[in-house]
């Protein structure tokens, strides 16, 4: 009788709250391109928060002025309240850490541009253990392009002169990555060389205005802004690439 009474109890547990990701999963949200308002609003909901304190790091445009003003244009109205975290600043004016100001979040998105500068920058600042450290407690983790790169083992870049290359990123997630997979003709069939080559691991690759949520470091679930754009894995299999386009709701 009593097993019966939990199993009803779970049962319905999971219908009312309709929910299979609790508040203590830790929640990575990449995306092929740069920020926009539907991705912002999405990651605000995956906090499960009313009004989530989301914090935006333009390291890889070097805090760049237009960049953070286009940001709070996207946040004006939705139900968040939107911070930056800057790099160049001074211990004068900046009186806590950028780990004291991280830990505070609900949420934090990465915006795009050289992810090799912005890596470095976040070694030499530490920023780099101030995210591992809210990743581990729970506030979720997002971003596009740079921002999707950094958290992945590996994958192509165009940080460097010439043409595109490898970076090494903070491998959250086990897997390479591919962003811009629809948007530059040369990514997409270099990824494939590099995982047939052994460069790089198998991985996910995302269009511009596709992204996939990743639960405790396994994809979970693929969202896209429109019926054209997509997220895939990708995959080396008996000496070919395999390519599976993932299932994806669209978000508007």
């Amino acid at each position: 009788m009593r097993i019966f009474l939990l199993i009803v109890l779970f049962f319905v547990y999971n219908i009312t709250t309709g929910q299979d990701i609790s508040s203590s999963d830790k929640k990575l949200f990449v995306y092929g391109g740069q920020v926009n308002k539907e991705f912002i609003k999405y990651t605000a909901q995956l906090t499960g928060k009313k009004r989530p304190k989301v914090c935006f790091l333009p390291t890889a445009t070097g805090d760049n002025e237009r960049y953070m003003n286009f940001w709070y244009q996207l946040c004006s109205d939705l139900d968040i309240e939107p911070h930056v975290l800057k790099v160049w600043i001074n211990s004068y004016r900046q009186k806590k850490s950028f780990e004291e100001i991280l830990s505070s979040m609900d949420a934090i998105i990465v915006g795009g541009g050289n992810t090799l500068n912005m890596l470095a920058i976040w070694k030499a600042q530490k920023i780099d253990l101030a995210l591992e450290k809210a990743y581990e407690k729970g506030i979720v983790l997002a971003g596009g392009s740079a921002g999707s790169l950094c958290w992945f083992n590996g994958g192509t870049t165009d940080s460097r002169p010439k043409e595109l290359s490898i970076v090494k990123g903070l491998s959250f997630l086990n897997y390479s990555h591919c962003p811009h997979y629809n948007s530059e003709e040369s990514r997409r069939p270099l990824y494939h060389d590099n995982i047939l080559k052994g460069i790089l691991s198998d991985g996910y690759a995302c269009d511009d205005k596709s992204g996939i949520l990743f639960v405790n470091g396994k994809a979970k679930s693929a969202l896209s802004i429109d019926n054209e754009s997509n997220s895939y894995y990708v995959y080396r299999k008996e000496g070919k690439i395999v390519e599976e386009k993932i299932d994806s709701e669209i978000i508007k």
